[in-house]
């Protein structure tokens, strides 16, 4: 099962220092049962793509919570190849694409990583300082947030993540 882990570059960091590393509160975002309920079409990949966006906007939320370490505020998702001996808990009750994680992920089931470009920057920041006001229904705060998820996240293979590091 494919699962995307929203993250920071400072998780990302210690991710490839320590080999492994534990999603926070071991949520993650997946392909589930609910996710294929709640849409009437789309195949596998556009599923997968709405949990990959989930775990964008989740992404935003640890940006808001983690001092920012010197490094540029940009939203990272880290995707794994779980199986069903990984502990993978469907959460429903939280939403339809939430899964529960138990445990250390190591660094052998990393089959990705998506990072923020440069030029999404602004928009994040402008997007962390309003996340709970768009949580609340505030509509100009929705649409800040809106900004910073249109755009694309770029996509890293495991073996590039050392590049990526130390090219911020």
């Amino acid at each position: 099962m494919r699962v995307f882990v929203p993250a920071t570059l400072a998780m990302l960091q210690r991710l490839v220092a320590a080999e492994s590393f534990r999603p926070v509160n071991g949520t993650a975002f997946a392909v589930t049962p609910a996710l294929r309920e709640a849409y009437a079409e789309g195949d596998e990949d556009e599923l997968a793509d709405v949990a990959l966006r989930e775990a964008a906007l989740a992404s935003l939320r640890l940006l808001d919570d983690e001092p920012a370490e010197g490094l540029p505020p940009r939203r990272v998702v880290v995707e794994l190849d779980l199986d069903d001996a990984d502990g993978i808990t469907f959460r429903p009750d939280l939403d339809d694409a939430v899964v529960r994680i138990a445990g250390d992920v190591p660094i052998g089931r990393v089959v990705a990583a998506y990072v923020d470009n440069a030029a999404a920057e602004p928009a994040v920041l402008a997007a962390v300082e309003v996340i709970d006001s768009a949580d609340l229904g505030d509509e100009d705060a929705e649409l800040t947030v809106g900004d910073a998820q249109d755009h694309d996240l770029a996509w890293y293979a495991p073996q590039e993540l050392n590049f990526l590091l130390d090219l911020l």
